[in-house]
């Protein structure tokens, strides 16, 4: 039986490579056939119907509101000009130094990515800092990795990431953060890495990215410059949350009230916040319907059938020596690109909940597995929303910066697999 699951996961990972199901339709039909073959009840108690689809659907809301938030304050940090203020002030602090200026837009991209991720991250650090980048003779590609790795060293400081691995792992969020502080140092100092590096290493290169910056800074120019104090707003949650333990929910909420009173007028409070929860939702829907998903799929690989049909073949390929631990999976780094198998929004999400419900490996252990790969899903990854966008945006393909960037983000997955081997196995 349980062959017989690993082949219907090997089939949804054909699906959604092949782009014949959109991966959020493939995970739930999995899980709808994975509870089928091991027998689940149709209503009940661990059901298909109860269960699965019901449980399973809500499993992750707690996620779902705190990516809605993250979101909403991504789209008052570009309505309030915030984030463009932040890019602008970096590109004239570095003149025409190109490291300097990759450096201060690598920043920034930290910045936004611990408010948000994905393409919006991309678009709010990049929409201005890539032409800026390429504008002072940083090669395409490079300014494009830029972003993304900045991105991926905020990563570990995105509070609706926090609040994923917390919910979909049972983990308490304190455990989460504190990993999380473990696993920044290695993403940051290969970020700083790439930069330095291919800047040098590949020298200057005056071309014009294929995108213009007109139209962004006509919009800035309208906006003007927020105050240096609304500047604070990204850090705002970050510091609630770590400095203080306020729960992420209100961390992002307090975010965004202090973004809307350090730029916006009383008589226009209210009509900026509608608006940009609105917008917001059109971002988040995407993600929401994948946390939707995992939940679901989360719901059917946990059930006593699922359990019982893969630990023997689980254990049986999973290395309990720390040593082994760290070489296997780092080998296995490149099976979570590509939407693959060890995507954890993904069939990743599925394996991970059989590797705790089986009792293979700590909770927190696979919470160190998971992070670490999501580091190079979220820069490597030619599927992923935030790498296509910044690689058109500059000019590039995917498969470019993929191919640039995914040295140091399996460097950064190396680092997290060595600090989870010797803290928690």
């Amino acid at each position: 039986m349980g062959i017989v699951i690993l082949l219907l996961m090997l089939a949804a990972v054909a699906a959604m490579l092949t782009r014949k199901l959109p991966t959020a339709f493939a995970l739930v039909l999995l899980a709808v056939v994975v509870a089928l073959v091991v027998g689940a009840p149709f209503t009940g108690k661990n059901s298909l119907m109860d269960t699965v689809l019901q449980d399973g659907s809500v499993a992750l809301a707690s996620t779902m509101i705190a990516v809605l938030l993250g979101s909403w304050l991504g789209r008052l940090l570009e309505d309030t000009g915030i984030a463009g203020t932040l890019v602008r002030k970096i590109v004239e602090f570095g003149g025409d130094r190109p490291t300097v200026v990759a450096l201060g837009v690598l920043v920034v991209s930290a910045l936004v990515g611990t408010v948000t991720g994905s393409a919006p991250a991309a678009m709010l650090a990049g929409i201005i800092g890539i032409p800026a980048m390429i504008a002072v003779g940083v090669p395409k590609v490079t300014a494009g990795g830029t972003i993304l790795m900045g991105i991926a060293a905020g990563m570990p400081f995105e509070l609706p990431v926090w609040q994923f691995f917390s919910t979909a792992l049972h983990l308490p969020v304190d455990t989460v953060r504190d990993f999380m502080i473990k696993l920044f140092p290695f993403a940051a100092f290969f970020a700083i890495a790439f930069v330095v590096v291919e800047t040098r290493r590949r020298g200057v290169e005056h071309a014009w990215s294929l995108r213009s910056l007109d139209a962004p800074a006509k919009r800035s120019r309208r906006l003007g410059d927020a105050p240096w104090y609304a500047l604070f707003t990204p850090v705002v949650p970050l510091v609630l949350a770590l400095g203080f333990e306020l729960a992420i929910i209100p961390s992002l909420l307090a975010g965004v009230l202090f973004g809307v009173l350090t730029t916006t007028g009383p008589r226009d409070m209210a009509r900026r916040m509608l608006r940009t929860l609105y917008s917001a939702f059109e971002v988040a829907a995407p993600p929401m319907v994948l946390f939707v998903a995992i939940g679901i799929l989360l719901a059917a690989v946990q059930l006593p059938g699922s359990i019982d049909a893969l630990e023997p073949l689980v254990k049986a390929v999973s290395p309990g020596n720390p040593v082994l631990f760290v070489i296997v999976f780092t080998v296995l780094v490149p099976l979570c690109l590509y939407r693959g198998p060890l995507n954890v929004y993904g069939l990743g999400a599925g394996i991970a909940g059989v590797l705790i419900a089986a009792g293979i490996y700590p909770a927190v252990a696979v919470l160190g597995l998971t992070t670490s790969y999501n580091q190079v899903f979220g820069v490597a990854d030619p599927t992923s929303t935030q790498t296509v966008w910044a690689a058109q945006y500059s000019g590039v393909s995917p498969q470019a910066v993929m191919a640039r960037t995914l040295p140091y983000v399996w460097c950064v997955a190396l680092g997290g697999l060595c600090v989870t081997a010797a803290t928690y196995l």
